[in-house]
């Protein structure tokens, strides 16, 4: 084997579809907003999820200081209450909290044997 051979690159090779993206529209900057500033809630909910999450940077189009600061804002407003950490968002398609096959217990058909402190069955 010679030196100059060139081994196969581990990883995947770079994706390169010829798709441009579009950068996504800075609302600060669109609105001259210089100070993010935590007692603003209807601003601040704009960054965030229905559930009250955080939106990522690109997803707000934000540059790197404005999601630090927005994210600090956000924090502090949760911290003084004035944001909700988590909303409760109500779930389609399963038939209850648990799901739709029940919740803990029951009829044993889980993994394992039987329960502790169950009385064995007679048949």
């Amino acid at each position: 084997m010679s030196k100059d051979s060139k081994k196969p690159v581990r990883g995947r090779a770079p994706k390169d579809n010829g798709r441009k993206f579009k950068k996504k529209a800075n609302v600060l900057s669109a609105e001259k907003i210089e100070y993010i500033d935590y007692k603003d809630i209807n601003l601040l909910q704009r960054f965030m999820s229905d559930r009250s999450k955080i939106r990522g940077q690109r997803l707000n189009g934000n540059t790197v200081q404005q999601q630090r600061e927005l994210a600090n804002a956000i924090k502090n407003a949760r911290e003084m209450a004035l944001l909700p950490y988590t909303k409760r968002v109500a779930s389609v398609g399963r038939g209850g909290p648990r799901g739709p096959r029940g919740g803990r217990g029951g009829n044993g058909g889980g993994r394992g044997g039987p329960r502790r402190g169950a009385a064995p069955t007679q048949q």
